[in-house]
């Protein structure tokens, strides 16, 4: 039976039940796969719920103020996702005519769109015949096939992709594309794997030379880099200082309250709250010195005084939320 075959006849017996699942509208598609980029499913559920709501079509999400498109997004992390999404949107809107482009190139060509998520949409939109590799396809056709090369190289994942294409139910593409996303997630995963119920086990390169613990090669991760943001939160008369990131920086457009960076841990006797917050490429150690005065300081260009009662409306990173949600438990 060819893998196509096999992978699928898996599939229809063992597919995860999900939101978008059956979706055929490319901007569902689009928006369920942009969400599962960085992010878990069970997590990303309820937020691809909550955005559908509130930006059901291309032209809602493009028309929307960019703060309230972060303001959905908050607490997924990762916003340029958000700002890419919110952009393209209104590329659509300009240059499609409002209508989501249907050739693979066109998506490709859409901000924020690389080719797993451009073969993705094309293949269970619009039944096209490209492959979508993500981190999932890759461990498997590394494993199955036996690519025993570092798949952090480019080259590599082309090699994957070829594999892929050549390998594809180009009558079912999108079905194709599904089944080997959840195969990965939930059967051939990075870490106990289950190898002794799996359809591909009389064939598996990995399993025959008891390679599964080491395939798919990784070169070691990237060195995190440690940031140190120290924040002031100013009281007075239920007011306080925001100021919004505006550097190409992480948080982008992101509302905080007043913040000194220092290149290294300064231990502090006010710090009200301390936490961290592990990103992809760095680690952020935040703490914040809460300051009740009888009138708050001087803001500048990229600050504002607002009322604790209106925080809430502003889009903020977790660490923003986690400290307000420890000032209302005090």
């Amino acid at each position: 039976m060819a893998f196509a075959d096999t992978l699928i006849g898996w599939y229809e017996e063992h597919q995860r039940e999900l939101p978008w699942r059956g979706e055929t509208d490319p901007y569902k598609i689009w928006v369920s796969e942009i969400i599962l980029q960085q992010t878990r499913v069970q997590q990303g559920w309820d937020y691809y719920l909550r955005f559908i709501d509130n930006f059901p079509n291309v032209k809602a999400l493009a028309e929307a103020e960019e703060e309230r498109v972060l303001r959905v997004w908050q607490g997924l992390g990762y916003y340029s996702r958000a700002r890419n999404m919110h952009a393209a949107a209104q590329e659509i809107m300009t240059q499609h005519g409002g209508k989501f482009p249907q050739d693979y190139h066109n998506i490709l060509a859409l901000k924020g769109i690389g080719p797993y998520t451009a073969a993705a949409i094309a293949s269970i939109a619009f039944h096209l015949p490209y492959p979508a590799v993500d981190g999932n396809v890759i461990r498997i056709i590394s494993r199955i096939f036996g690519v025993c090369d570092d798949v952090s190289q480019p080259a590599v994942v082309k090699r994957i992709t070829e594999i892929c294409e050549t390998q594809i139910d180009r009558k079912r593409p999108g079905v194709f594309n599904q089944a080997a996303m959840d195969f990965g997630a939930m059967h051939c995963t990075p870490k106990s794997p289950k190898c002794d119920e799996c359809p591909f086990a009389t064939t598996c390169y990995a399993l025959k030379n008891q390679l599964t613990e080491i395939l798919p090669v990784k070169k070691k991760k990237v060195e995190q880099r440690h940031r140190y943001f120290h924040y002031t939160v100013y009281i007075s008369d239920n007011k306080t200082i925001i100021e919004k990131r505006t550097a190409n920086d992480i948080w982008r457009n992101m509302y905080q309250f007043p913040l000194i960076e220092k290149d290294s841990e300064t231990s502090s006797e006010q710090s009200e709250y301390v936490i961290r917050e592990v990103l992809s490429h760095q680690i952020i150690h935040a703490d914040f010195q809460v300051k009740s005065v009888k009138k708050l300081p001087k803001t500048s260009d990229n600050q504002m005084v607002v009322s604790f009662s209106t925080l809430a409306n502003y889009p903020m990173p977790k660490i923003m939320t986690e400290f307000l949600k420890f000032m209302e438990q005090q």
